[in-house]
């Protein structure tokens, strides 16, 4: 009996040891992926990705505009090629996600629907892709502005 008891004690302090693990595994993880998106937020906010000189100016350049001493332009076709490539990349997720839902977990539970999280990841690939397509038609118009503006 006295021996049972320590087994079963030992037990539960392997298994406690175990969840203190996976939980200092699980806040890892949340502390790598809360720092990784403010990173990733701030790369891509800003337009310091390239520095160089250009006639004898200091420039830099972001992924949304680029500037040139003190004044800075607007990169409204990368913006617009930007939008397409997330697009895309959108499509592929929900069409895995779509697959693999329907073809492994749709068969193990008998009533069963998509959400409105899943939804909204569709309705936010329709939204990318117009963001894309309004931004080409911007920079389209502003290169025919321009092209047509006597220098």
């Amino acid at each position: 009996s006295l021996l049972r008891g320590a087994e079963a004690d030992g037990g539960l302090r392997a298994e406690s040891a175990a969840q203190i693990t996976m939980y200092s595994f699980m806040g890892g993880g949340l502390f790598c992926a809360w720092v990784g998106t403010i990173l990733l937020v701030v790369a891509t906010a800003t337009d310091h990705w390239m520095q160089y000189r250009l006639s004898g100016a200091f420039a830099h350049q972001g992924l949304w505009r680029y500037c040139l001493g003190t004044k800075c332009y607007l990169q409204t076709e990368s913006i617009g090629i930007m939008f397409f490539a997330s697009t895309f990349f959108v499509l592929l997720a929900l069409a895995i996600y779509t697959g693999v839902t329907v073809s492994f977990l749709g068969r193990r539970f008998g009533d069963w629907r998509f959400s409105w999280s899943y939804i909204l990841g569709w309705v936010a690939l329709l939204m990318t892709f117009f963001a894309g397509i309004f931004y080409m038609c911007a920079y389209r118009m502003h290169e025919c502005r321009r092209l047509s503006t006597p220098r």
